[in-house]
């Protein structure tokens, strides 16, 4: 299967998809019901884009995904001024997550990957509520760390003896992003998402911000008064620089 959506427009050198909920969700689903390789995707803020202008291996691995979704509305706003998309809302992560779990028949087969078992378990509860047909087969928390060439090889097992076709992956930017990319060509075939905090928030384990608030770009706010210790550097430098990267961009494009 071709994995073809709307158009993609750089935002500082990342490709991302002008997309929109429907389109996204609908070619997610497709290509999870074919099966018939791997399908890496990823959802992108600001911390995202930065981390990949400032680390060539990092950006490096984003080449592998086929799809990047603009998660951020920041990345929105990008979009809209650079590129006239059009677009009026973000692809945010958990709700790409929970709208597919709702698009979802009975057939297809879901995995988290990543997480606490509690974590896990908390999310499943919360999903199987919303949709009792869907069908979660499995999860699996990898040790925390780095890990070996056995841990890898424990994964691509445990997913392939699940018969997942969607896998939901929440190890955290960017240790998701760069082991998908690593190990895209040795993971059993299937669609890969992957969903950052989404594990958490949808679990009630991190509160969301108001939707007004996400409207506004101010989620980020919000998540950094509820973590500062954790998200301080991450939040105020990432923005910061993403900030800078645009202005520099429309230096660029004036001159």
């Amino acid at each position: 299967m071709t994995f073809e959506l709307e158009p993609t427009a750089p935002v500082l050198g990342i490709p991302i998809a002008m997309t929109r909920y429907g389109d996204a969700v609908q070619m997610i689903l497709e290509c999870a019901a074919s099966a018939d390789r791997q399908y890496l995707v990823a959802a992108a803020n600001t911390h995202l884009i930065t981390l990949a202008s400032r680390n060539q291996g990092y950006a490096a691995a984003l080449t592998t995904f086929d799809f990047i979704v603009p998660d951020g509305m920041p990345l929105i706003w990008y979009l809209n001024f650079f590129e006239k998309a059009d677009l009026t809302d973000r692809v945010y992560g958990p709700e790409l997550m929970l709208r597919c779990f709702e698009a979802s028949s009975s057939d297809l087969r879901h995995f988290f990957l990543g997480g606490s078992d509690s974590m896990r378990e908390r999310l499943a509860d919360v999903l199987k509520q919303k949709f009792p047909e869907v069908a979660i087969v499995g999860g699996y928390s990898p040790p925390f760390g780095d890990w070996d060439e056995a841990e890898d090889a424990k994964i691509c097992r445990v997913i392939r003896e699940s018969n997942a076709q969607l896998v939901w992956v929440g190890l955290g930017c960017p240790r998701q992003e760069e082991f998908l990319a690593r190990m895209k060509n040795r993971l059993p075939w299937g669609v890969y998402l992957a969903v950052g905090a989404a594990f958490s928030l949808i679990s009630g384990a991190v509160p969301q911000a108001p939707k007004f608030l996400q409207n506004r770009g101010l989620e980020w706010a919000f998540r950094l008064c509820a973590e500062p210790r954790r998200l301080w550097r991450r939040y105020l430098v990432h923005n910061s620089l993403f900030v800078w990267g645009v202005l520099r961009e429309m230096a660029r494009r004036r001159h």
